[in-house]
């Protein structure tokens, strides 16, 4: 059986994937998550950093799951980096990557990226500081994901640019790129007509007829 976790990116909505997922097969079994504290999604006392939100997912998987088949997450920006660092810390536990738009846990300081986090900020004024306090993401060994990965990128994007997508391609060693004429960070839903049937191609490979 095929089962998909959909993590968002800052806004945190777990709403951001549902166009998408409710173009993906019926049969398959969906997730879709939300970060608490982030965008505009209730607080949790036991959420304040990345390694919070990690753990969320990480306990997400043993609760559906346990230990039965590995699940793809498919991931939007931010979501992305939290996508790479299970995939990592659990490779038995992630059979397949789609990562939006994302930085994937690799330096951007060399791909000038435009700063999101003052238009966060007047977007969502509730959310928790911690998301906007400071660059929280390491430069993460992502040759290590052997997953299969499929990279989406817009190629004006001035949040993630579309290098950074490419490089990603350069250094995950499954990994493809598949590229959208548009300037919309957000576009994996705005155009999930467009994005669904490659997600669905990508991770109904060698499934059969499941």
């Amino acid at each position: 059986m095929t089962t998909v976790f959909f993590l968002p990116g800052t806004g945190a909505s777990p709403g951001f994937w549902t166009p998408v997922g409710e173009r993906l097969p019926g049969g398959w079994t969906k997730h879709y998550l939300g970060w608490p504290g982030l965008g505009d999604e209730p607080a949790d006392p036991a959420i304040g950093s990345y390694d919070d939100l990690i753990a969320l997912v990480e306990a997400r998987l043993d609760d559906v799951k346990a230990g039965e088949e590995p699940v793809d997450l498919v991931a939007q920006s931010m979501g992305g980096f939290i996508a790479a660092r299970v995939a990592l810390a659990h490779p038995k536990k992630v059979r397949r990557l789609v990562l939006a738009a994302t930085s994937g846990g690799i330096d951007l300081a060399p791909f000038g990226v435009s700063d999101w986090r003052p238009d966060y900020r007047k977007a969502y004024p509730n959310a928790q500081p911690w998301i906007t306090e400071g660059r929280a993401v390491p430069n993460l060994p992502v040759e290590k994901i052997a997953c299969p990965t499929l990279l989406l990128w817009a190629d004006a994007d001035p949040i993630s640019p579309l290098a950074i997508g490419r490089h990603l391609e350069t250094r995950l060693p499954n990994a493809r790129l598949h590229v959208f004429a548009s300037a919309d960070h957000r576009f994996a839903a705005a155009l999930a007509d467009e994005v669904t049937p490659l997600i669905a191609a990508h991770l109904a490979e060698h499934l059969g007829d499941r």
